[in-house]
């Protein structure tokens, strides 16, 4: 069965993520509000890294719940940084607790995040015809402007690039290459 490029095959954890997680439609608040988190606690890092301690942060993060994020105090901010489960950088730990102030204002203002941060793609998928790994970008039109405003709406950790791996994890962009066996002919 031929996989994108990307994926360690030897790896069962990664092989699960791109087979049954990466490029998929994610409409639920809670797991886009974790893959966001995750793709920020990449930067600099490798994806493999990150997903390697998912259940860490998942554990040390009360599972992404916002409304309990945003009650952290300074010992649990110390907590967090001694774990050795997670990345412990703090401007990535602090960065987690800013973006679930925001991402509950968005809720507020729009209903749920999922309808926020899909209207960037028109509420859609779109769908690449890349055919190998190397024309697949690193951002886009639309990353750029999703950057820009999480960050005016105070979000840290979401560059351009951060901001399309992260519409590359929860579907709204589907750039399995057209030789992956979850790539559609269809689509």
């Amino acid at each position: 069965m031929k996989r994108c490029a990307w994926v360690k095959e030897e790896e069962p954890l990664y092989v699960k993520y791109h087979d049954e997680e990466w490029g998929r439609p994610v409409h639920e608040d809670r797991l886009l509000f974790e893959m966001l988190c995750l793709e920020g606690a990449q930067a600099g890092l490798s994806w493999w890294t990150i997903l390697q301690k998912r259940e860490n942060y998942q554990k040390a993060f009360d599972f992404f719940e916002a409304e309990k994020i945003i009650h952290y105090s300074e010992d649990k901010i110390q907590e967090l940084l001694e774990n050795p489960g997670i990345v412990r950088n703090r401007l990535k730990v602090n960065s987690v607790v800013k973006n679930a102030k925001a991402f509950l204002q968005i809720r507020e203002e729009f209903g749920s995040f999922n309808h926020f941060i899909w209207g960037f793609t028109d509420h859609k998928t779109i769908h690449n015809h890349w055919k190998s790994i190397e024309e697949v970008p690193a951002t886009s039109v639309i990353s750029d402007l999703m950057s820009k405003e999480l960050k005016k709406r105070g979000f840290s950790f979401v560059g351009s690039t951060i901001c399309y791996s992260y519409m590359q994890a929860v579907g709204m962009v589907n750039d399995h290459t057209m030789d992956c066996f979850c790539y559609s002919k269809d689509k």
